[in-house]
């Protein structure tokens, strides 16, 4: 990885900083010195990141499912920076329960953000890098778009289109010849951030799978793209291992995984029923990290 001074200069858009990984990934990038624009809906939690880091931060209040939102918010970092050299599509929210039994409203929604947020982002930071003929685009997908989740079909669905779409760019990259212009993808394993205080849940149970990994691992491999860029990056063993098995006896990671991660769920304690911050967002949940860790390692000792 570079020093923080190989950072100066380096101009990076990243969306959902206002937790969790994009949160971590803006905070390391900033204090490396690179420029970086936070986008989220919440105001005031990436103002006052970009206040805590100076000028070379900026915060841009950013809806991803608004295409006017992500035309402010390229066109914002242009002005301010004079280019982006780094697209960073982070943001995403998760949809748990029964398909019929979730709200029509809030499984489009999910697709809305994860699916159509992705795909704005996208378009505008590889419309301005073929223009500077130069750019990386990391795509932040999961583990399962390899291991499809019942109770989460939408969000499985979503994020095998994230990969699916940016694994189609790389190869249009290459066959366009574009060979400064990189798209990756990254596929986290569950991960302990704040995202089980915003998804909306109506399995009437507490979201608690796992095991979870330290939201560092991911920040760390998401920097790592911007010096050493490739089409994937499988998180940690587990995503890797659910790969490997998927591609020897397809079917068998889908049905074991999935199967593990329901059990998990069905043992939680129960839960009321929420959209979480689908629709809107709420004041909760502003860290890198989440709870998720010691929540699992309670109810593993009460095991």
């Amino acid at each position: 990885m570079r020093d923080s001074a190989d950072r100066k200069g380096l101009t990076v858009v990243i969306t959902g900083t206002s937790s969790g990984i994009g949160r971590g990934t803006a905070q390391q990038l900033a204090a490396q010195g690179a420029n970086v624009v936070l986008a989220a809906r919440r105001t005031d939690v990436i103002e006052e990141i970009a206040q805590a880091y100076g000028p070379n931060v900026i915060a841009v209040t950013t809806d991803i499912s608004k295409e006017e939102d992500i035309a402010n918010l390229s066109e914002t970092a242009i002005s301010t920076f004079g280019k982006i050299d780094v697209w960073i599509n982070n943001a995403g929210v998760g949809t748990y329960g029964s398909f019929t039994e979730t709200p029509l409203a809030d499984l489009v929604r999910t697709v809305e953000i994860n699916m159509l947020g992705t795909i704005y982002g996208t378009h505008y930071a590889l419309r301005h890098f073929k223009e500077q003929k130069s750019g990386t685009l990391i795509n932040i997908a999961s583990f399962a778009s390899q291991a499809a989740v019942p109770f989460g079909a939408v969000y499985t669905g979503t994020k095998a289109a994230v990969s699916g779409l940016s694994k189609g760019l790389y190869q249009e990259m290459e066959e366009d010849g574009f060979e400064d212009i990189h798209v990756c993808v990254v596929d986290p394993w569950v991960t302990d951030t704040p995202w089980t205080a915003h998804a909306g849940n109506y399995s009437g149970h507490e979201i608690l799978v796992g095991p979870a990994d330290d939201p560092q691992k991911v920040i760390d491999a998401i920097i790592g793209l911007i010096d050493k860029p490739q089409e994937q990056v499988e998180i940690g063993s587990k995503v890797a291992g659910t790969a490997f098995i998927g591609n020897v006896v397809p079917g068998a990671t889908d049905k074991s995984t999935g199967k593990a991660l329901h059990q998990m769920l069905m043992e939680a304690p129960p839960a009321p029923l929420t959209s979480g911050s689908l629709h809107e967002s709420h004041p909760e949940g502003t860290g890198v990290s989440g709870d998720l860790r010691e929540r699992l390692e309670r109810k593993n000792a009460a095991d």
